[in-house]
């Protein structure tokens, strides 16, 4: 096997940094976290007409690059070095996929093209705090996250020969400002429940969205109600396994999202190594004394190592190697950012925390992820329940 990046993906990830450093720095960070939409519709139009990079890896078919998930992985580092809010993950890794997987043919060939070009911004929907659930990454649940036919959740019936949603979903990346909404809904109620996604436009009569607050601004949320809304489900009825895809869709997020926090963490890291060769302490630099180098040892052995674990799953993504290599590799990746995020707080001083400072939003993109898509403990421990790792085995005396 070949570990190299092949020149094309070395070009994608040194335009795409080079856009961002000047598109993207700490003032323009905060602009765009700061708007309704919580990113930078501009930024967004750029990337998608100067490197397409909302269809990077969808199909040529659809307007696409043609690319792997490889690729779009590799990318997302980049934004993850700059902390940059895009619609990007919700758009290309939660909800396309997911488009291209159950969608009709009329489905796909009118949703994906606009996706592709950055015309258009979709999200998936979850009920309740579920979404790494939903996703295999902590566990199944055999679909009970969605509302399990019960009171909560959302909702879905038959009127007239169409399908129409009742419920709320309080957690939902971009929720507030996403164009199209693939939502997760139960159907047939408690005795033949079972789990179905809709295509719900994000200005459709009875959708009641909020931005909310959450710890990490630069991946926004908003909290979707949907008041007997108009829906159109996404496939067929009998169609394509929906946990299934969404299982699929959930390795591939895993890759992306350990990719992106290896991006969070390496920059973290540097931004650590340039503030302790130049604050100086008892007439000389702090990143001179020994126990800030072990320190700093430390955490670059973790940001390498998760490196070394994201790329490898970003690998295994096309190439359906099987196993948990995405949870783990997002395991790691995640504790690699908390460290080097801390560390980098700690190290900084008091400079470190205060709110002028871009320590503090490294650190709230592992927190905030941690609550999202894990925590770490839950991610390894469901990795190892998969692969049975921990079985009554004979052991050899």
């Amino acid at each position: 096997m070949d570990a190299s990046f092949t020149p094309e993906q070395d070009e994608i990830r040194r335009t795409l940094r080079e856009l961002l450093h000047s598109r993207c720095g700490p003032r323009e960070l905060r602009t765009a976290v700061d708007a309704p939409t919580g990113h930078d519709p501009a930024l967004w139009t750029a990337l998608a007409e100067q490197l397409g990079l909302p269809g990077l890896a969808l199909p040529e078919t659809y307007g696409g690059v043609g690319c792997s998930a490889t690729e779009l992985a590799l990318a997302c580092e980049e934004t993850g070095r700059v902390l940059a809010p895009l619609p990007l993950f919700p758009t290309c890794v939660l909800a396309a996929p997911l488009i291209a997987a159950l969608g009709t043919g009329a489905q796909r060939a009118e949703v994906l093209p606009r996706l592709a070009s950055g015309a258009l911004t979709a999200t998936l929907a979850v009920p309740g705090t579920a979404l790494a659930t939903a996703l295999a990454l902590t566990g199944t649940g055999g679909g009970d996250w969605a509302g399990g036919g019960r009171a909560g959740g959302v909702q879905a019936r038959r009127v007239d020969g169409g399908w129409r949603l009742y419920g709320q979903v309080d957690q939902v990346l971009d929720g507030h400002s996403a164009g199209l909404l693939v939502i997760a809904a139960h159907a047939g109620g408690f005795a033949r429940s079972r789990t179905l996604l809709f295509l719900v436009a994000g200005d459709a009569a009875g959708v009641v969205r909020v931005r909310q607050t959450a710890l990490d601004a630069t991946r926004p949320q908003g909290r979707v109600q949907l008041r007997d809304v108009a829906a159109q489900l996404l496939g067929e009825e009998d169609g394509e396994d929906v946990l299934a895809a969404l299982a699929a869709v959930g390795d591939t997020a895993a890759a992306v999202l350990a990719c992106e926090a290896v991006g969070a963490a390496g920059r973290a890291l540097e931004r650590t190594v340039e503030y302790v060769r130049q604050r100086e302490q008892f007439g000389r630099a702090i990143g001179s004394f020994q126990a800030v180098k072990h320190r700093l040892a430390d955490v670059y052995v973790a940001v390498q190592a998760a490196r070394s674990a994201a790329y490898y799953a970003a690998w295994a993504v096309p190439h359906e190697t099987g196993g948990p290599v995405g949870g783990l590799a997002l395991a790691q990746a995640l504790e690699a950012l908390r460290i080097a995020s801390a560390e980098g707080i700690q190290l900084h001083g008091g400079i470190g925390f205060t709110w002028e400072h871009e320590a503090h939003l490294y650190f709230k993109r592992a927190a905030g992820d941690e609550l999202l898509f894990g925590p770490v403990h839950r991610l390894r421990a469901y990795a190892a329940d998969t692969t049975r790792l921990f079985d009554a085995q004979e052991v050899a005396v």
